[in-house]
């Protein structure tokens, strides 16, 4: 999996820049752009933690909501030869292509 941290609710994302020298990320899933840095392990957890918190704190403040609403669509784009095959599948299963999709989606939520 991907270099990620937990906190409160919040992803955060983990990177390295080797010309800085610093780990790097940002809080995922949100409307505003917040990153944070860190020379350490340790310290990128606190970093990414004091971020969350004053994240928290704003959008109190602004009456903002915290995370991203997720509606339950959204576009998915395949090469074209991938979407004929899914397409001759769902017709073969005699199911729509979103629900082939909406299954192989859970098959990967489910292994995760």
């Amino acid at each position: 999996m991907k270099n990620t941290l937990s906190y409160k609710g919040f992803l955060g994302s983990v990177s390295y820049s080797d010309e800085d020298q610093v780990l790097f990320g940002k809080i995922e899933g949100i409307y505003d752009t917040i990153m944070y840095e860190g020379t350490s392990v340790t310290e990128i957890k606190e970093m990414f933690k004091e971020a969350v918190n004053d994240y928290i704190e704003s959008c109190k403040h602004f009456k903002k909501p915290l995370l991203k609403s997720f509606k339950g669509s959204f576009n998915v784009r395949v090469k074209p030869e991938m979407h004929k095959k899914a397409a001759i599948l769902a017709i073969m299963k005699g199911i729509s292509l979103n629900q082939l999709v909406q299954n192989a989606i859970e098959k990967e939520l489910e292994a995760a």
